[in-house]
């Protein structure tokens, strides 16, 4: 099962207390493991033009603003940009699929705030992570659900109603959801 460029969506009964309600984009999964973005989880402490001043990158009229999310609990210091595909940094670009990529360079800060680099974006700081064969587990216990990504969804959704409406998109009522893994 390859997972790269899939939605998980967090179970209602989720153990880790950081993941709860959490709808995370899996940019890379291998063998080795698997790295995802939280898309739904806002930063409460950081705006991205205070990031650019911090960083001290020039800030313009130019500078397009986008979310900072919390990206998950792995080296949270350092920031990695979930985008729409037509940007490339070269080496610093991982092409996930024909509708996202993911830049962790320092370039596409300054291209943003030039008012340039990909027409969508959601910052991220810090990754989830998950070692060979771990993901996996835990889907089979019961603790994420595995959608196909929506565009809209991923770039332009409230964060607040993103895991309800990736619910809702693929026909599942969130109230109808059962702790417990079954068995056919």
């Amino acid at each position: 099962m390859d997972l790269t460029g899939k939605l998980l969506i967090a179970m209602p009964e989720m153990g880790d207390p950081r993941f709860s309600g959490s709808v995370i984009f899996i940019c890379s999964h291998s063998e080795g493991g698997a790295m995802g973005l939280t898309i739904n989880k806002p930063s409460e402490n950081y705006k991205f033009v205070d990031l650019l001043k911090q960083l001290k990158i020039e800030v313009s009229s130019l500078t397009r603003d986008i979310s900072v999310n919390i990206g998950g609990p792995v080296e949270t210091g350092r920031g990695f940009v979930l985008h729409s595909p037509e940007y490339d940094a070269g080496e610093g670009t991982l092409k996930i699929n024909k509708s996202f990529g993911m830049t962790a360079s320092f370039d596409i800060l300054e291209d943003l705030s030039k008012g340039k680099g990909p027409s969508k974006g959601i910052l991220a700081l810090g990754y989830s992570g998950w070692s060979p064969g771990q993901i996996e587990e835990e889907i089979l216990q019961n603790g994420w659900l595995v959608f196909d990504p929506d565009e809209e969804l991923v770039f332009g959704t409230s964060h607040d109603v993103k895991w309800t409406e990736v619910l809702k998109l693929n026909g599942i009522d969130p109230l109808s959801l059962s702790p417990s893994a079954g068995r056919a």
